[in-house]
């Protein structure tokens, strides 16, 4: 059986020129008439076209994609359809390579939005024997707009890292633990020239008394570990940005157990710590001149002997000792302790964590947005800006002050469930460990995952959060290294 990684994606390139004897896309606009862009007198008969974003239709050897009304979300969406199309064709046909014909006024953020969609929205993940089916191997966008060159190397970047945190989460968990997911750290991160991972094992851990951590993974016989990624940008004087991903590898919810219903899901749980591998791997694949740091907890929390359990009193990284009441809310543990850790240790100047934390936030937001946490205005907004220039969508949530009380606990300082609305005090928790630096909290509950297919999304891990973060960095890229 084999599931090869990384997943090959579709090549976006950018050319002036035809390819002589290469199958031709033209992209339609809605309207009565619909109107073509270039290459129209190509085709006899529109047929079923509609130009509504997304539809495809084959015209003898052409194939026509709708753009709709022509913003980002409606060139991705055409770019993720149009590849879908070709590769259930290429099954009957065979054809693996196609020259799209773009507008010469088209913009550098619609072929960006096109190439991202194009890129992942033919992902496929499978574990099996047999040969994989014909596919589309590349695209050639041809046009002469301005800044197209640049704006499709970036996409394919973003589509990079999202495929990476797909693959990463895809990956069934009698193949994954914390050992296997540091090991695909340490290999992605040789790819990028100047990008060093470190890993540490459970004995480094007890050293340095990552109480969560070791609380969480001591159910399993497959012990944790802590990744730690480290990019040191391309200068002087730059902020550093510390990114914090729940690396969970799978679980069960230790003694206090889950349903069996949705479990085999939870081999994503560590989709958070996915998306800051990937992160990395794209920031640093970007050369930016920003200094980040990813941190990575990575357990498993298994039923056993040894596990932790509700009542327990745990001291986390720095001191702080924690009640536990819900040995299903371990990812709150693990990221204390690497949060403590990354402020005593790596002077941030912003602080960002990532995770599937909480069930209570995909039944406020749905599975298509993600819950924003932050105790600063600039940070936040940040954060949802890059979200929206990347196709990712954030809404942000109140870190309820008069709940705050809530969180500490009667033998201990903090205790980890507090009552009340189950993200929001989740996240009150997480503020504990966070030192006065900025800080967001992430809660991708329910966006990293999908069953069904929709815009760039297939079924399975989304990769959801990783294009955010890189797009974030760059917004600190000091403003005297643009240009």
């Amino acid at each position: 059986m084999r599931a090869p990684l990384p997943t090959p994606l579709v090549t976006v390139e950018v050319a002036d020129t035809l390819r002589r004897g290469v199958p031709a896309v033209l992209v339609a606009f809605p309207g009565d008439p619909v109107r073509l862009g270039p290459g129209a007198e190509d085709v006899d008969d529109l047929g079923d076209v509609s130009g509504a974003a997304g539809a495809t239709s084959k015209q003898g050897r052409t194939w026509v994609v709708g753009v709709g009304d022509g913003g980002s979300g409606d060139w991705r969406k055409a770019g993720a359809s149009l590849v879908r199309a070709l590769h259930a064709d290429a099954e009957k046909s065979g054809g693996t390579t196609f020259d799209v014909r773009l507008p010469a006024d088209v913009t550098a953020e619609a072929v960006a939005a096109f190439t991202l969609g194009a890129a992942v929205g033919g992902y496929r993940f499978k574990v099996t024997a047999e040969e994989p089916p014909p596919r589309v191997k590349s695209l050639r966008l041809v046009t002469g707009g301005a800044g197209v060159a640049d704006a499709v190397r970036k996409a394919n970047t973003l589509a990079a890292a999202t495929s990476l945190g797909r693959d990463l989460a895809n990956t069934p968990s009698n193949v994954k633990d914390p050992s296997w997911l540091a090991a695909a750290a340490v290999k992605a991160a040789r790819a990028v020239p100047g990008l060093r991972v470190d890993v540490r094992d459970e004995k480094w851990l007890a050293e340095q008394r990552f109480g969560g951590v070791l609380a969480v993974g001591g159910g399993s016989a497959r012990p944790p570990r802590f990744i730690e990624l480290t990019w040191p940008g391309t200068g002087d004087g730059q902020p550093h940005l510390v990114l914090v991903g729940k690396g969970i590898t799978f679980d069960t919810g230790g003694i206090s157990i889950k349903p069996a219903e949705g479990m085999h899901l939870m081999r994503t749980d560590m989709s958070g710590g996915a998306a800051v591998v990937a992160a990395l791997v794209g920031i640093a694949r970007q050369s930016l001149p920003v200094r980040v740091t990813g941190l990575v907890p990575a357990a498993e929390n298994h039923v056993s002997g040894s596990a932790y359990r509700p009542g327990d009193v745990i001291t986390q990284y720095g001191g702080t000792t924690t009640e536990v009441t819900n040995t299903d809310a371990e990812g709150r543990l693990v990221l204390a302790d690497a949060l403590a850790y990354a402020v005593r240790n790596l002077r941030p100047d912003v602080l960002v964590d990532v995770a599937t934390l909480t069930g209570a936030m995909k039944v406020s937001l749905g599975v298509r947005t993600g819950g924003l946490f932050a105790t600063d205005d600039d940070l936040a907004a940040r954060v949802a800006e890059a979200g929206a220039r990347v196709g990712e969508s954030w809404w942000r949530m109140p870190l309820l002050e008069d709940l705050a009380e809530d969180v500490r606990s009667d033998i201990a300082d903090v205790r980890q469930c507090p009552p009340g609305p189950g993200g929001i005090t989740a996240a009150l928790f997480l503020k504990e460990f966070t030192g006065g630096v900025p800080w967001a909290h992430l809660d991708i509950a329910g966006p990293a995952r999908a069953d069904k297919v929709y815009d760039e999304v297939v079924a399975g891990a989304t990769g959801f959060a990783a294009r955010t973060l890189i797009e974030l960095a760059e917004t600190y890229v000091p403003s005297n290294t643009i240009g």
